[in-house]
């Protein structure tokens, strides 16, 4: 499937940039040992209801990694989607942030985000319209990214109800609650677990099913603890790809899966009218249901690179699922049917033929289109629309930026790795830019950049605000329709 490549550029948005990352020789961090402790969450009468909202205007939460729908889209109305020339979203307010790429969540009225300061992980909640610091809660954490990487949370957030819960870069999982930030408990499942390092730590966000919250572990028998640094073939699953534990108290209910762990967020999706889990690990995708763990199926996707990962969550459209990757075979289009897997279709070999391959940012689908950043590295890097039914490419820019994309409407922001921001229409047929702005350029109080490169973490829109992380800072932008 050879693109048809369309060339033009968009001012800033889409030069050519530069970015060099040293690999560096590192230390093997060490998991902080942390007990599994249910303080006020020991039984069905400390469950806790949702918290009164802070917000003061309709919308709809962004509670987890991909969004409230776990397809990186927003249903919100009231979003502005044409701007005068010259025009840009204000600034309503900004936070200082710490080491990490994880990017923060919105729900109730308050912004959570978790960073690394020094040698803790801090979850910091705010106030979602104001940036006014409402409460801290801080944890342990050793660790040293193998490849120069930093050295904080990949992990977003996860919000459900009175509960939210953070999985640290070194594998510390906790739950705190949402009106003031209480730990309720914590378990340091890489140590339990005896989870081997992955390339860049720990990096897959959990899922609240039910009472369950499903995590991606990826753990290795015993004797698969002393290796080489950055040698995970000598790491074997032990059937812990996936575990799901009580969300109230921290409790294992029950595990699953040959597989090691990946930076690919699980997903929620009804398939013939059933609930079903999609977990894309290590080695492939696994098939099973939330509620009682029972895997139905497997399909093996993943490179012959061995320093290579998958990152991208699943896409769902009807019972096809969409897998895609950036280091080897592509993207595969599989289908459920009573719970079995039938490939469909597949990425060619070559790679400049195959028709998307994503690194960390999941694609948008928009009706029979996938909208989304196609390629590894900068030099082949390109924005892309691609027809989900055919895998033929309907255009490509070639902007070497690394992208990721939001949904809202028949739109999608568009957020590149140097602070740049586009608002585009999701147009088959050309890529459409509305508006773009470049945030590296503009200036915050202490002079740096607004938005300092690496700007990897996914942009997050809720009532009308949306929340763009760079490398030292948090933005809030107003992005609502004007009113008269």
């Amino acid at each position: 499937m050879n693109a048809t490549d369309q060339t033009t550029h968009f001012g800033s948005w889409f030069a050519l940039r530069s970015l060099a990352v040293s690999l560096a020789t590192t230390l093997w961090w060490v998991a902080t040992p942390l007990p599994c402790s249910a303080q006020d969450a020991t039984s069905g009468d400390a469950k806790l209801a949702a918290p009164a909202s802070l917000w003061s205007r309709d919308g709809e939460d962004w509670p987890r990694m991909l969004g409230p729908h776990g397809d990186n889209r927003s249903n919100e109305a009231g979003v502005r989607l044409e701007w005068p020339a010259g025009s840009e979203p204000r600034i309503v307010w900004t936070l200082p942030t710490g080491v990490g790429y994880a990017n923060g969540v919105a729900a109730y009225g308050r912004f959570f985000q978790f960073d690394r300061f020094g040698d803790v992980e801090r979850l910091t909640c705010v106030h979602a319209e104001t940036g006014k610091v409402l409460w801290t809660a801080e944890g342990p954490v050793e660790y040293t990214d193998m490849y120069g990487y930093n050295n904080g949370p990949r992990c977003s957030p996860l919000v459900d109800g009175g509960q939210v819960f953070v999985h640290g870069v070194a594998g510390r999982l906790a739950c705190y609650r949402v009106e003031d930030g209480k730990l309720l408990w914590q378990r340091s499942l890489n140590e339990e677990y005896n989870v081997v390092p992955n390339f860049f730590g720990v990096g897959s966000a959990p899922l609240v099913v039910g009472e369950l919250l499903w995590v991606m572990v990826g753990g290795s028998p015993k004797d698969a603890a002393v290796i080489v640094q950055g040698q995970l073939q000598g790491s074997k699953p032990n059937g812990t790809a996936l575990v799901a534990l009580d969300r109230w108290t921290g409790v294992e209910k029950h595990r699953l899966g040959d597989d090691l762990a990946s930076y690919s967020a699980p997903i929620l999706a009804t398939i013939e009218g059933k609930l079903w889990c999609l977990a894309f690990c290590r080695q492939g995708l696994i098939v099973f249901d939330p509620a009682n763990g029972q895997i139905t199926d497997t399909f093996d996707w993943r490179s012959d690179v061995f320093e290579s990962v998958n990152a991208a969550s699943p896409i769902v459209r009807g019972d096809e699922i969409w897998l895609t990757e950036t280091y080897g075979p592509g993207s595969v289009k599989l289908q459920l049917k009573d719970g079995k897997l039938k490939e469909l279709w597949r990425d060619e070999k070559q790679q400049k033929n195959q028709a998307m391959r994503a690194h960390w940012a999941t694609p948008i689908l928009r009706d029979r289109y996938l909208f989304g950043c196609s390629g590894r590295n900068e030099p082949d890097a390109s924005l892309r629309c691609v027809d989900w039914e055919s895998g033929k490419v309907q255009w490509q820019v070639r902007n070497r930026d690394r992208t990721t994309l939001l949904g809202v409407q028949d739109h999608f922001f568009v957020y590149g790795e140097y602070g740049q921001l586009a608002l585009m229409k999701a147009n088959p047929e050309r890529a459409e830019v509305v508006i773009a702005w470049d945030y590296e350029q503009k200036r915050g109080d202490d002079g740096r950049p607004l938005l300092e490169a690496p700007t990897w973490s996914p942009p997050v829109l809720s009532h009308g605000y949306l929340y763009l992380r760079g490398a030292r800072r948090l933005v809030c932008l107003d992005v609502r329709q004007p009113t008269p």
